[in-house]
């Protein structure tokens, strides 16, 4: 990246950090149980509303309870249930022409980020009726108020329960159209465990170690706030003292609880304060090769904090703290260095590994030119990279056999 490309990114993104006071930022009202949701419709005079969720999260079951208390109670449940992982175009289109057609009020998304984007898609669109995704893809191109929003997650992870942001796939171009506006951020958020107790721990782990890359991305960026800081913190914390726990029994009701508390401060902090290029990198491999981005977010993460090296050592010192594996008067650099081993350690423990075998040499360039579109200016990183420098992380985790160009 030249002097100028660097010159305006930063320009670009001190001027949003100015701003960060004076805008509409907001978290979502927490409810502890599904119960609570029908409290919130009553007393908005909701009669009719669309879950949004996938067709794994509702053959288990999971959705079931709220689907008859639902009924019971009076109110019209109609379910979209063809999500899938990093939902099309299409299909927030599908959900959107059901919407309308049986006429509902509100949407409630149940189940992974990709449930919960899909319906805060939808909403942007019912907002929007005259636009199309590709016209709303970027920053503060909605506006307007969206329907009545609850999230659900199912996954301790995407953060999408807290955030001004929904991911949707061009299914033609592989590209990653993310919306982010104010009126994205849910009405309310459910941290209920019971909702995650049957999910696999491949998905706990990956979905975890995504939370905690929020938080980290967060908390490393020129854009943090008192209260992002306090909040990426108490997520790392919590995830170094929950996730295993959680991947190795899944119905361990509080290890399931704190890393619902987790995704939730980590959506909090990194909608404040963003991300970085661990997840531009992996949104645009999750983009292309339908992987799971949670799993290359992981996996992308120790490498690209080693990459920023000393840059960072300060805040990696603070995040190792939290995270147990260094002390107020461990040197800098020491704790530093702990605080990535530690993660390449947790990746480890929980079955996540050091490459993307689905990654093709060829296509290394591309993608990197998306992630650079991505994340440059938008993300405070603390260290810009164009797409020529970003070209390192793809190789990084290219299986055997790939080298550098």
């Amino acid at each position: 990246m030249n002097i100028a490309e660097k010159v305006y990114c930063r320009v670009f993104q001190f001027g949003f950090k100015l701003a960060i006071p004076v805008l509409p930022y907001r978290n979502p009202e927490v409810l502890n149980s599904v119960e609570r949701i029908l409290e919130m419709l009553k007393e908005k005079k909701i009669e009719r509303v669309m879950l949004v969720t996938d067709g794994v999260v509702r053959s288990l079951g999971i959705t079931k309870h709220l689907e008859e208390l639902l009924g019971r109670k009076g109110f019209t449940a109609v379910v979209y249930d063809r999500v899938q992982s990093n939902p099309t175009v299409r299909i927030v289109e599908e959900a959107r022409q059901l919407y309308l057609q049986k006429d509902c009020q509100a949407l409630i998304g149940f189940g992974g980020g990709s449930s919960m984007d899909t319906a805060k898609a939808v909403g942007a669109l019912i907002a929007r009726p005259k636009s199309n995704l590709e016209d709303l893809g970027g920053i503060l191109r909605i506006w307007k108020k969206t329907p009545l929003t609850i999230a659900i997650p199912t996954t301790a992870g995407t953060g999408s329960e807290t955030t001004v942001a929904a991911v949707v796939v061009d299914e033609e171009s592989g590209h990653k159209y993310a919306l982010m506006d104010f009126p994205l951020i849910p009405d309310a958020a459910v941290l209920d465990p019971e909702t995650t107790l049957t999910l696999p721990p491949r998905v706990t782990a990956g979905t975890g170690m995504d939370t905690l890359a929020h938080a980290v991305e967060a908390y490393i960026g020129r854009s943090t706030t008192k209260q992002t800081r306090r909040e990426a913190l108490r997520c790392v914390r919590l995830v170094f003292g929950n996730l295993e726990r959680a991947v190795k029994n899944g119905s361990d009701r509080k290890a399931r609880r704190n890393m619902l508390r987790a995704s939730y401060l980590g959506g909090a902090a990194f909608t404040v304060s963003y991300v970085g290029y661990a997840h531009a990198v992996s949104h645009s491999l999750s983009g292309k090769y339908n992987v799971p981005h949670g799993e290359t977010t992981a996996i992308l993460l120790p490498y690209v904090l080693e990459a920023y090296g000393t840059t960072i050592y300060p805040q990696l010192k603070a995040l190792a703290i939290a995270a147990g594996v260094a002390h107020m008067d461990t040197e800098e650099a020491l704790a530093a260095q702990s605080f990535i081993r530690a993660v390449w350690e947790l990746n480890r423990r929980i079955g996540i590994g050091t490459k993307i075998p689905e990654l093709k040499k060829e296509d290394i360039a591309k993608l990197a030119r998306l992630a650079a579109a991505e994340g440059n200016p938008v993300y405070p990183v603390p260290v810009l990279y164009g797409a020529k420098e970003l070209e390192r992380f793809y190789y990084d985790v290219l299986e055997e056999g790939g080298t550098r160009a």
